[in-house]
């Protein structure tokens, strides 16, 4: 907690200029604040700049009453991180150390600002951007969470905030931390999962959605906006097309099922992406993309999955599991593909609980020093495979097909056979899961010998196989044998991306014929709001989004 103090106050190594105070003096009010007073609180949305003139303001802790760290912010200096961009839920409670005064600007009137001034956009994202990296580096809660590991509901939970950036720390229930925590907010910490957001706000029940919903990432149900255009799926190819949507002056929400990244964001490491010659994982570049597009003003939803859509006079309505209802003059269909369930017995009984549909260090935390197991034979897997050679006992690559050559990266399959952590089970498959509430061993068959193997493993990583996410559209567009959505010619439409159904525009995984790359996607998901602006202003042919 003392650093996250720290790096809230020097952060910022390149402060506002007078010209940008004088800017934003221009169009925002004064508050004074009185020592003591909260200025702004853990879960409020964060539609507020704030920027201090006098006085003095500090990071604090509501629950327990008490100051965290030595430092503050002091005149010249600006509160938040990067929750303002997408105007969700503040991650911090601040409070006024002495009398103070701040200027305030309304959140899109200051991304007005920011848009119209580069330096100031520059140094307000860094220093916002630093700050998250900072909570999660320091593992600085925003959320707290006293429950066990092994807990489904809290592995679903942690999961989610990791792969949303979202700062989350765990309790054991049995460490005096948790009794500390159950103590100041009334509860016993061995009675189950608790999600604390405050002293009078501690869930029992908390899932994904719920969380999403508290700290300002969920569509709410009563927003009656109309978008220019929704994008929906968070992946490479999403996110794109969020970035050129708001940079050119679109209004744009981008809907996601679980976390902005997509299939993509559980990659650990893509090292042949154009840019980035030591490798990034996906996670960070899909970030990168998403605050990029929140600069832009473009707004993210999650988790929410859409279940229908319909014609409503001139615009589409688009319907999310949470009833909530969404307007668009035009739609991009980025869903991507996902991973097939495999029929394997005890499947579903384990999920969550040894089986995994991604590879990042919040499931590898689950199998440190253990053998696991990864099925798959493309980079998506090979990649899994890597990663966790670095914590685990060792990894078993299991294989259906005889060969990796046309479906792997040369790069990759060479440094899987140099490392000596790995083994590939080529003509293998997996055909039994046993354990109690976890899984605990796992059966694969040499489907040449006819011989099975019993491994010890604690986890399964499912990697294989693609199915387009496309049942939403409910016979809106036309689809390939497969059901990925077809476009352009293949849909007897002019345009690349267009489908058969105006208005509606598929890129990325879920596009038939397309390239499945993380590049090809970011490259799909930029060009595509070329033929949206055309279609939403059929008079003018001006765009140019070089």
């Amino acid at each position: 907690m003392d650093s996250l103090a720290e790096d809230l106050s020097t952060m910022a190594r390149r402060p506002l200029t007078d010209a940008h105070v004088a800017m934003m003096r221009a169009v925002g009010t004064l508050k004074d604040f009185s020592a003591g007073a909260i200025v702004v609180r853990s879960g409020d949305a964060a539609d507020r700049f704030l920027f201090v003139l006098e006085g003095d303001v500090e990071l604090f802790d509501p629950v327990r009453g008490v100051r965290i760290g030595e430092q503050s912010l002091k005149p010249g200096q600006f509160l938040g991180e990067i929750s303002f961009l997408s105007g969700s839920g503040s991650l911090a409670t601040m409070r006024a150390v002495t009398d103070s005064r701040l200027l305030v600007v309304p959140r899109e009137t200051m991304l007005g600002l920011m848009a119209a001034n580069p330096e100031l956009s520059d140094i307000v994202v860094s220093v916002m951007a630093a700050r998250r990296r900072a909570m999660l580096e320091r593992t600085v809660a925003a959320v707290t969470v006293v429950g066990q590991a092994e807990d489904r509901q809290v592995r679903h939970i942690l999961a989610f905030a990791a792969r949303n950036r979202l700062p989350i720390i765990l309790h054991d229930p049995a460490t005096d931390a948790a009794v500390d925590w159950g103590t100041a907010c009334a509860f016993d910490p061995a009675a189950g999962p608790r999600v604390i957001f405050g002293k009078d706000e501690v869930l029992a029940d908390a899932t994904p959605a719920t969380l999403a919903a508290r700290m300002g990432l969920a569509f709410d149900q009563g927003s009656a906006q109309t978008f220019d255009v929704v994008i929906v799926g968070g992946g490479p190819a999403g996110v794109a097309a969020a970035v050129y949507a708001g940079a050119e002056g679109l209004g744009a929400l981008v809907v996601e099922d679980l976390a902005i990244g997509g299939q993509a964001g559980t990659s650990s490491r893509i090292e042949n992406y154009m840019g980035f010659p030591t490798g990034i994982s996906g996670a960070d570049l899909c970030w990168r993309g998403e605050v990029q597009a929140m600069k832009f003003g473009t707004r993210f939803a999650m988790p929410h999955r859409v279940t229908g859509i319909v014609r409503e006079g001139s615009d589409w309505s688009l319907t999310l599991d949470n009833g909530a209802r969404v307007l668009a003059r035009a739609v991009v269909v980025a869903t991507g593909v996902e991973y097939r369930r495999l029929p394997i017995p005890r499947l579903a009984e384990f999920e969550g609980l040894g089986i995994y549909y991604a590879a990042t260090e919040v499931e590898a935390r689950y199998c440190r020093d253990a053998e696991v197991i990864v099925i798959g034979g493309g980079n998506s897997a090979g990649q899994a495979a890597m990663y966790l050679s670095r914590t685990t006992a060792h990894v078993h690559l299991v294989v259906r097909g005889a060969s990796l050559a046309a479906s792997m990266s040369s790069y990759l399959l060479d440094r899987l056979h140099k490392t000596a952590t790995i083994t590939i089970h080529y003509e293998t498959e997996v055909v039994g899961l046993d354990g109690e509430r976890n899984l605990s061993s796992v059966t694969i068959l040499d489907r040449t010998k006819g011989h099975e193997s019993l491994i010890g493993a604690r986890a399964v990583f499912v990697m294989v196989g693609a199915a387009p996410n496309t049942a939403w559209l409910n016979g809106r567009v036309k689809l390939d044998a497969q059901g990925f959505v077809l476009t352009g010619d293949a849909a007897g439409v002019p345009g690349t991306y267009t489908t058969s159904c105006p208005g509606i525009f598929a890129v990325g995984d879920v596009r038939a014929g397309s390239v499945k790359r993380v590049a090809a996607g970011v490259g799909e998901g930029s060009v595509v709001i070329s033929e949206v602006w055309r279609h939403l202003n059929p008079p003018h042919d001006r765009l140019d989004v070089s």
